[in-house]
């Protein structure tokens, strides 16, 4: 996923850009889906899968801007590298609310099944949020609010999609 980024010095905040919350959303989707059939600790693993595969994916986003068009851009230093990793930061955020409906699923009286279901749907929720923020913090009109939730409600149910045609 490629994205255009500005540099340190300008106006916009790492805050500001909510790309990689709705990337990280996606992806924790994803994670839950490939998760397949877990171990001993189905509910610690998925947990640490999420996080952990956000954390890479992180890693990767880094690098990417980094020693890509960054590097050809500006000299790296310091504060270039913070920015970098704190722009890149919400893909991790984005797994956060995931795994801890994971890890509170027992609070709920759900099985290991549920809270896979549970975190599926906190991904897409927060797929959809991620976007509207974007598209508010971007001065979009509510029509065009809608629309984007809409577009990644519909990607969200495309994922729900595949993991019941997958498991069934």
């Amino acid at each position: 996923m490629s994205r255009t980024r500005t540099g340190p010095t300008t106006s916009r905040g790492a805050r500001e850009d909510y790309t990689g919350g709705v990337y990280g959303s996606m992806l924790a989707a994803s994670v839950v889906i490939g998760a397949g059939s877990l171990g001993s600790f189905p509910r610690t693993e998925l947990v640490l899968l999420l996080l952990l595969t956000s954390v890479v994916f992180w890693i990767a986003h880094v690098h990417a801007q980094l020693f890509g068009a960054r590097l050809a851009q500006q000299p790296l230093d310091r504060r270039v590298v913070a920015h970098v990793c704190r722009d890149e930061w919400p893909i991790v955020k984005a797994a956060v609310p995931p795994a801890v409906a994971v890890a509170i699923s027992p609070l709920l009286g759900m099985g290991v099944r549920g809270a896979v279901w549970l975190a599926l749907c906190v991904a897409v929720a927060g797929q959809v949020g991620w976007s509207v923020a974007a598209a508010r913090h971007a001065g979009a009109s509510p029509r065009l609010m809608a629309a984007t939730a809409s577009v990644n409600l519909v990607l969200g149910l495309l994922i729900i999609t595949f993991k019941i045609v997958l498991t069934h």
